[in-house]
């Protein structure tokens, strides 16, 4: 497990043989599956262990024949997403978080509000803020099927932005090989809420590090109407464009700091103001996209919205969450008088953490930013009292994010050096030549 790694760039249009540790990983991911339909009590995640053994077992017999790593990649995405994904659809089955969303699409279009009134049950409860109601609208205007089912939308929202967040070069490939991850294909298949998120904060976070602050605030922005998960990305973004604007212009002020010419402090007193500027528009944008649309749905019922996106996910309600895996904060809150509290406590002191890293060493690039997000969230998700291993989704899919880009960049850079030291030599002999035969 520990020698597999996404494929670098340069490998992605070449099949390539499988590595010596890509069975191992395979077999592992086969175990896991096979370990989840076994144990699980949820019928999707059965069907699911029991699709992704098959394709994930598949895979690692592939990879040991030494077969190419991108056919043991397609043989583990067709069945650990592909052939689950089907198998639901045909006898209308989801996690449970699909009908979720679905009826708050119908409630936002026939009451104003994806809310119920009076929530009783768990299965009552929409712990999601109003934008995630839109991957429900096809299924509320079009009835069930296949192609208006959420969780296509939500699995195509996820994979197309995370693939606008990576480098061109990187595009085809590396969504392929997460989605073959056992933690993403597995909500790919049954439904998961969270996928969108995490790929929105990719993108909002690449933006940010190129200096496109209004682009950045606005895929925040609608991140952070679909779920609370998203809200630490928006001062993570803020304080890469305060400190850098933009990787470029970082890269240029540290050229300008370090040469020690007159009129270098104006600069950067110039730079300062870019930054603080891009840093305003970028929260200014996430604002207003967020607010347009949270605010119309949770003013038709403040006390239900309350409800539904506070009280629940908190464990103030009299219904208790299915978000119940064994993590820390969840662990203090039903094991320990008063832990609920002590947890809530340690959930704050995470936030004050990373808000205190941000002021005192901000990331100087979108790679940075990214992985402070994904300690912040692992810190979140450990003391929330309600919570699961799912939301493990979010960090695993930021440092996937980052993998990839680091990779697409050494790839890069090995192409203009190879260019520098082999390719243009030869033009210019080339071109001399020609010049001299006239």
């Amino acid at each position: 497990m520990a020698t597999f790694a996404l494929p670098a760039p340069s490998d992605l249009h070449r099949d390539r043989p499988a590595r010596p540790g890509d069975a191992a990983w395979w077999a592992f991911c086969a175990a896991t599956a096979l370990a989840l339909g076994t144990f699980s009590s949820l019928g999707p995640h059965r069907v699911w262990g029991a699709a992704a053994t098959l394709g994930y077992t598949a895979a690692a017999v592939l990879a040991g024949r030494g077969r190419s790593r991108r056919t043991a990649g397609a043989v583990a995405v067709t069945g650990a997403v592909l052939l689950p994904l089907l198998v639901l659809f045909a006898v209308g089955r989801a996690q449970l978080e699909v009908d979720v969303v679905a009826r708050s699409a119908g409630l936002l279009l026939s009451e104003g509000t994806p809310y119920l009134e009076r929530p009783t049950v768990p299965e009552d409860f929409n712990p999601y803020l109003p934008g995630m109601a839109a991957f429900g609208i096809p299924e509320a205007v079009a009835g069930p099927g296949p192609f208006t089912d959420p969780r296509l939308w939500m699995g195509v929202a996820f994979l197309g932005a995370f693939a606008l967040a990576l480098p061109a070069g990187a595009r085809r490939e590396a969504p392929r090989w997460l989605a073959a991850c056992p933690l993403v294909a597995l909500p790919l298949a049954v439904g998961g809420v969270d996928l969108p998120v995490a790929g929105l904060m990719c993108l909002g976070l690449a933006w940010a590090g190129r200096g496109w602050a209004g682009r950045a605030g606005l895929a925040l922005g609608l991140a952070a109407a679909l779920k609370w998960t998203a809200w630490p990305a928006v001062p993570v973004a803020l304080a890469l464009l305060a400190t850098a604007s933009g990787d470029g212009h970082r890269g240029s002020r540290r050229g300008i700091e370090d040469d020690g010419r007159p009129g270098a402090g104006a600069v950067l007193e110039d730079d300062g103001r870019r930054g603080s500027r891009a840093a305003l528009r970028c929260g200014f944008a996430a604002l207003l996209t967020a607010v347009a649309l949270v605010l119309p749905a949770a003013l038709r019922d403040l006390g239900a919205f309350r409800t539904h996106v506070v009280d629940f996910p908190l464990g103030l309600t009299g219904a208790v969450s299915s978000a119940a895996s064994p993590l820390p904060g969840h662990l203090l809150a039903t094991q320990v008088p008063g832990g609920r509290t002590l947890a809530l406590l340690l959930l704050g002191v995470s936030a004050l953490l990373l808000a205190v890293s941000l002021l005192v060493r901000p990331p100087a690039t979108a790679s940075a930013a990214a992985v402070r997000l994904a300690l912040g969230l692992l810190l979140a998700i450990a003391f929330m009292p309600a919570s699961r291993f799912g939301y493990l989704v979010h960090p695993l899919v930021l440092a996937a994010w980052v993998l990839a880009r680091q990779r697409s960049a050494h790839s890069h850079g090995l192409r203009e050096r190879v260019r520098g030291l082999v390719i243009d030599p030869v033009r210019v002999l080339v071109h001399g030549r020609k010049q001299a035969s006239r």
